[in-house]
């Protein structure tokens, strides 16, 4: 019954009511992307926030934890900073200590990373060959986190039918929001078509 009543509500929308939500809706979509572009040139980083996906660095971060980070350029990288590092043939990033810095007389830095969490660094880690990471391994280094927030990105990588839940749930949700404003804007309507009548 419910979902007939919205169908109903989005066939009376004539179509200025219809551009208005997909209108709503791009702005929407548009101010967070802005706000995350805009994160990006703030912090110098591709990746201005991510999430703590393993346990490798217990007990400094937890699975879940969300981090900020940025990456200047001009700061230097030093040992015991946390720096998270994308590997060439991985896709996701990892969030590690610096163990060890080499910096050499013309300016270049190799670096060795290890999981607070791990027994060993992360030379294992690294591509076939690679004993070192460089600067240009750098997604960004972590400047302050925010507990246990991204535990639902966990779950949702976890446990793909969440994400799909999850997608319909936001999208019902959605269309909820506009049948409901469709449907105050018709009743608005009827009742000021019902003021004329009289």
């Amino acid at each position: 019954m419910l979902s007939l009543d919205f169908l109903d509500d989005v066939r009376r929308m004539n179509k200025r009511q219809l551009y208005y939500q997909v209108l709503n809706f791009g702005m929407i979509v548009s101010s967070a992307l802005m706000i995350w572009k805009g994160l990006m040139v703030v912090t110098g980083s591709e990746s201005p926030i991510v999430v703590v996906l393993s346990g490798s660095m217990e007990p400094a971060f937890h699975r879940g934890d969300l981090l900020f980070l940025t990456n200047r350029v001009e700061d230097p990288i030093r040992v015991g900073e946390i720096v998270v590092f994308r590997i060439e043939g991985r896709e996701i990033p990892i969030v590690h200590r610096v163990l060890k810095v080499h910096e050499k007389e013309n300016g270049d830095i190799k670096f060795l990373t290890k999981g607070d969490n791990n027994a060993v660094d992360d030379r294992g880690l690294y591509k076939q060959g690679q004993h070192w990471l460089e600067k240009k391994d750098v997604v960004g280094r972590a400047r302050g986190f925010v507990p246990y927030i991204g535990i639902v990105t966990i779950l949702m990588n976890d446990y793909p039918k969440l994400k799909v839940s999850r997608s319909l749930s936001c999208s019902v949700s959605l269309c909820w929001s506009i049948g409901s404003e469709a449907a105050n804007y018709a009743q608005d309507c009827h009742k000021s078509f019902t003021r004329r009548q009289t």
